[in-house]
């Protein structure tokens, strides 16, 4: 049994003027602690697809399973992390990793103690009560990855988390990140428009079609001399080769849409 299978999932959206049907007859399934990136056009439903994984939103036919149970509604075992930080000014670095924590009633003295900690771990010890603005944007984009690791999550869901940062600041945050992830051990599903991002970073990439959208392929990342850094991997002979496959796709979709 997979960790997350979703079967035979169509989703349908209603308005008072027309139906939008964005998903249909979505099969995908998860292993625990798989790193999957997700690709495909603008507006297929990449984003869709999380929400449906998270219990936000349930699909319209078929069904998302998380252990084997259905999904009905948001589940504690799974973390989601958004394109934008959403931190509060208010709150200090350390109040805002503990918002999870605070709203799951969880042990806040635990729960301090390993936001302090992963803090610590992933350089940002001394910023615990610096505000947000005094971060640049690769530092808020790790507090918010540690308020969701705060709360231990099973899986990890990452809606397209450095879209909002410059060329150079995502490629190091994600080479940082990808890093942080796997030694966490946890399941992650990364949503991405950036091909290299998912190539480098995930054990596996989903391309979707256009809406209607479903799975049309899958790769899985494999490099010859073992799992490099996702900044080491852009320099391995294998990425040129899963890049051009996947553009070829992707590109594809774009011509028969038009």
């Amino acid at each position: 049994m997979s960790q997350i299978e979703l079967k035979d999932v169509s989703l349908r959206y209603f308005t008072l003027k027309e139906e939008t049907e964005a998903l249909r007859g979505v099969n995908l399934a998860i292993e625990e602690g798989e790193f999957v990136a997700i690709v495909g056009p603008s507006g297929c439903g990449k984003s869709t697809l999380l929400s449906l994984i998270s219990g936000m939103l349930q699909p319209t036919s078929g069904q998302v399973t998380l252990y084997g149970n259905r999904v009905t509604e948001p589940s504690k075992r799974v973390g989601y992390m958004l394109q934008h930080d959403y931190l509060f000014e208010w709150r200090d670095v350390l109040n805002n990793i503990l918002i999870g924590a605070e709203v799951r009633s969880m042990n806040m003295r635990l729960a301090k103690e390993r936001a302090l900690s992963l803090l610590e771990r992933y350089g940002l010890g001394g910023f615990a009560t610096h505000n947000p603005k005094q971060l640049s944007g690769g530092m808020r984009q790790r507090v918010a990855l540690i308020r969701t690791l705060v709360v231990e999550p099973d899986v990890l869901l990452l809606d397209e988390p450095f879209s909002a940062l410059d060329f150079q600041t995502r490629l190091a945050l994600s080479d940082e990140i990808g890093t942080i992830l796997r030694e966490q051990h946890r399941t992650v599903i990364l949503v991405t428009h950036d091909i290299s991002e998912a190539i480098t970073m995930a054990d596996r990439v989903i391309v979707m079609s256009n809406r209607p959208s479903s799975v049309k392929t899958e790769h899985r990342i494999e490099f010859s001399d073992g799992r490099p850094s996702p900044l080491l991997a852009r320099q391995r002979p294998e990425y040129n080769e899963y890049f051009q496959a996947i553009w070829g796709e992707l590109e594809e979709h774009v011509r028969i849409s038009e």
